[in-house]
């Protein structure tokens, strides 16, 4: 049974980074800044990049470096398991924290003693151009809505989880995942298996996508962790609209790769699962040469929206 938070539980921030060093530190004062009225603290790891020492001239910060394995997921577990703060909340190193984002999570979590994880909505800024807010209308989300989309709403710069939980029941970041692309969409049906997740309607984080993004066009790892994640949850076969969305998107990245008959091959088996899914036709419009897959990105992009 999930016990009741303290009234000003203390929150411990994990922040990933790599080479960023001037968006890392808008991010971390931004989470320094908050107004939650109990202790804040951060974690900072380097993955793969020399650390910056100097942060932790902040008793607040600590710096250290990602001895696990390479990526996202390993420098995530490194800063859980050294997190001592009753909430563990995750905030990529190029995303930054709006005002009342704390406050508003912790009301939410404290308001359904069941739950372990609570996301938010986030706004969305790409290079530069007016922000879009991207919002969940929902204060519960099951597993069965997260097989059936991603929901990118629930993005991991608003995760704030129970330690106990994480520790306990929903389990670490999976390593195993090829590049630790999908990482955050694998921990969150982990953790709506736990309990349904609750969201703060509103966006709280600021969100940057820009063409520095760490996966922005590695279309190999994409295609091979996305493959990964449809055979670790046989649950997709029950979803048919989620199995094709995975799928559609498995094509279009060998479409960008230029591997035409993959991309064919799973265009096909996206349609016989869903013959609405729009990404099997964007996929067979990039592998026919008809459109270029960087600028079907900048155009999602423009919209607050991905592949």
């Amino acid at each position: 049974m999930t016990q009741s938070l303290n009234e000003h539980p203390s929150v411990t921030a994990v922040v990933p980074t790599r080479d960023r060093p001037e968006l890392l530190r808008k991010a971390l004062d931004a989470i320094l800044g908050q107004d939650h009225p109990g202790p804040v603290d951060v974690v900072v790891v380097y993955d793969q990049s020399e650390p910056d020492r100097s942060l932790a001239d902040d008793p607040r910060v600590t710096v250290l470096v990602n001895e696990r394995t390479p990526g996202l997921a390993g420098a995530r577990n490194t800063g859980i398991l050294a997190a001592t703060g009753d909430l563990v909340a995750f905030c990529d190193d190029d995303d930054e924290w709006l005002p009342g984002k704390l406050a508003a999570q912790v009301a939410a979590l404290r308001a359904a003693p069941d739950g372990a994880f609570v996301s938010c909505g986030i706004r969305v800024d790409y290079d530069g151009r007016p922000p879009v807010d991207r919002v969940l209308p929902v204060d519960r989300v099951p597993l069965a809505a997260l097989l059936r989309d991603r929901h990118t709403e629930l993005h991991p710069s608003t995760f704030l989880i129970r330690r106990g939980a994480l520790l306990d029941g929903i389990g670490l970041v999976d390593e195993e995942i090829p590049g630790s692309y999908a990482e955050d969409y694998e921990f969150l049906l982990r953790a709506a298996r736990h309990a349904p997740l609750v969201n703060v309607v509103e966006p709280y984080v600021t969100v940057r996508w820009h063409k520095r993004s760490y996966f922005a066009q590695r279309w190999e790892t994409i295609a091979t962790a996305l493959q990964w994640l449809l055979g670790r949850y046989p649950e997709f076969a029950t979803v048919p609209a989620g199995e094709a969305r995975v799928s559609g998107q498995i094509a279009f990245a060998q479409a960008a790769l230029g591997n035409r008959g993959e991309a064919v091959r799973w265009a096909r088996r996206t349609l016989s699962r869903n013959p609405r899914e729009p990404r099997a036709y964007l996929a067979l419009a990039v592998a026919s040469r008809a459109v270029d897959p960087d600028r079907v990105l900048r155009t999602l992009h423009r919209r607050g929206r991905g592949i």
